[in-house]
């Protein structure tokens, strides 16, 4: 499948034809590692290279956003060197790669507290996101330190404070209501997610927003995953009927 294909895709009546938002659960660095006999910051480091690919193939198929879930707020719990070593790795990649970002019209996003990650890192995630911020091209959004439990809490205690300010009726609060108060405010709702590596779970990922996504579970480790695998992805999301509970 190319990009022509895709195009073609999105225009047929035959089928959901291409995503506007793509989430990806992006699994199986350690255990990419680990069939090589290799320290997972290996895995890691050839995980952000299928990063790169993916957003470029992304590009090409015309997906408006891509989603991908970097470091889940359950992630601390790992040992403080894989954590050091993956605040490491974001360091890089945002050195490395924000002029390609930038160039290619990719405006970036990030979802979750990622203050959590220091000084450092908050001030190069911030000067990232307003370096791009009038990208147009693909919204690029990273989940760090992100959990759907954590978000849905945070939006229930800011209706209950507006509601306890007056600002809001409480018999006022409705679906668009929580949305609004969501990370994902301004993006629109997850057409297909995306999880590699054999596991068969969400893991607290965009729960709200996936009530109606499309879900692709796939064998290939993350490391692996690259263009081929996004445009088989969407190949499959296109060829299904997508009818939110109608007939």
């Amino acid at each position: 499948m190319n990009a022509a294909t895709a195009s073609t895709l999105s225009a047929s009546g035959g089928g959901a034809g291409v995503p506007r938002h793509v989430a990806i659960i992006m699994d199986g660095n350690g255990r990419w590692a680990k069939a090589r006999h290799l320290p997972r910051v290996a895995g890691h480091r050839k995980g952000a290279e299928a990063v790169r690919a993916t957003i470029r193939a992304a590009g090409e198929l015309g997906i408006e956003v891509l989603t991908l879930y970097a470091f889940s707020s359950e992630n601390w719990r790992r040992p403080e060197e894989e954590v050091s070593d993956l605040k490491g790795l974001l360091r890089h990649y945002l050195l490395a790669e924000l002029d390609e970002l930038a160039s290619n019209g990719i405006r970036l996003k990030v979802i979750g507290d990622y203050t959590r990650f220091g000084p450092e890192l908050t001030r190069m995630l911030d000067d990232a996101i307003a370096r791009t911020a009038d990208n147009r091209s693909t919204t690029l959004v990273i989940a760090l330190n992100y959990g759907s439990q954590d978000e849905l809490v945070r939006a229930a205690r800011a209706l209950a404070e507006d509601a306890r300010a007056g600002r809001i009726a409480p018999d006022a609060i409705d679906v668009a209501a929580i949305e609004a108060r969501l990370d994902t405010a301004d993006l629109p709702p997850p057409d297909l997610v995306i999880r590699t590596s054999g596991e068969h779970r969400l893991s607290n990922f965009l729960l709200w927003q996936a009530a109606y996504a499309e879900l692709l579970f796939v064998d290939t480790l993350w490391p692996d995953f690259g263009r081929d695998d996004l445009f088989a992805a969407v190949a499959d999301y296109g060829r299904r009927n997508r009818r939110f509970g109608g007939l």
